[in-house]
């Protein structure tokens, strides 16, 4: 239940945070991929300002030997770059390209504009299904992870 609210409360201030910066307008986001026209740069600024943040976190997080509100970190066992890797991220910036959205900023629009990011979200979790189907077929039963189930 803790962790829950946790989620929640973090869930509620990271969608505050895309709601007051304008970044849950696809209008701005599209703006600044557009480097050769009408560039917006508000963008660079918002994900600047939230290294800050990070990397004093990643330096809590080194210190700790169990996170204060789990039984365990949730980090990635890996760092090596592979095909699903690239090509989710190439997905993901096509994505982010043609609709101005990503999942962040486009659950924050169900709340902001809830039509315009309905199609959107609802084109997510296909995909989301679409890719979790595939991948059961494709890696024997005892090799699938199941999402979060990957720690130190």
């Amino acid at each position: 239940m803790k962790q829950t609210l946790l989620a929640l409360l973090a869930g509620a201030l990271f969608g505050a945070g895309l709601a007051l910066s304008g970044m849950s307008d696809p209008a701005k986001v599209r703006g600044f991929l557009d480097i050769f026209g009408a560039w917006n740069p508000t963008l660079m600024f918002v994900m600047g300002g939230a290294l800050i943040p990070m990397g004093i976190a990643w330096r809590i997080q080194a210190k700790l030997r169990t996170p204060l509100a789990a039984e365990r970190f949730n980090l990635p066992d890996t760092t090596k770059l592979d095909t699903k890797l690239i090509g989710g991220a190439v997905l993901f910036g096509i994505g982010w390209g043609v609709a101005g959205l990503c999942p962040g900023p486009a659950i924050t629009d169900l709340a902001l504009a809830p039509r315009s990011a309905f199609v959107f979200v609802l084109a997510m979790l296909a995909g989301m299904g679409l890719f979790r189907i595939i991948t059961s077929r494709s890696t024997p039963a005892n090799e699938v992870k199941a999402p979060g189930a990957i720690g130190k």
